[in-house]
């Protein structure tokens, strides 16, 4: 199915481009999230007649981005846990427990842009956590574990 990008995919493409994708991507995925439109002439003409209103915009969301992760970089955020002894965690450190924590300290962020290499956090200690917040923007932010018994 050929589609027109109304905002940089990674892996994909730039604002504007017409691609190439299988029908059920474009379908399920990118169409419902507003990340494309269908390349019909009539939506790449609207799209044409948009564009530096779209352009703005999209520069706007990633200046918005940008602001936000100069606040979070570097930032150490501490989460207790119940633990053990030894330092494990009973249970785990979820991308949600981060979240919540940002946004006690003031900080919007969203579970899906939480990024957790390892997977969940199951020992007491710092971790480094990544935070994508727009698709050019991608903060590393610190999350001590501390065990509580």
């Amino acid at each position: 199915m050929q589609i027109i990008l109304m905002e940089k995919v990674v892996n994909l493409g730039q604002l504007g481009d017409v691609v190439k994708v299988k029908n059920g991507y474009a379908r399920n995925f990118l169409i419902p999230q507003g990340m494309a439109k269908r390349a019909t002439e009539a939506n790449i003409a609207e799209f044409e007649a948009r564009r530096a209103d779209i352009v703005a915009a999209a520069q706007a969301k990633l200046a918005e981005a940008q602001a936000l992760g100069e606040k979070l970089a570097g930032l150490t955020v501490q989460i207790a846990q119940k633990a053990g002894v030894d330092g494990r965690l009973f249970g785990s450190v979820t991308n949600v427990d981060i979240v919540n924590a940002l946004s006690a300290l003031g900080f919007e962020v969203e579970k899906s842009q939480v990024r957790m290499n390892e997977g969940h956090l199951k020992i007491v200690g710092d971790h480094p956590v990544s935070v994508q917040l727009h698709t050019d923007v991608a903060v590393d932010i610190t999350v001590s574990v501390l065990g509580e018994q």
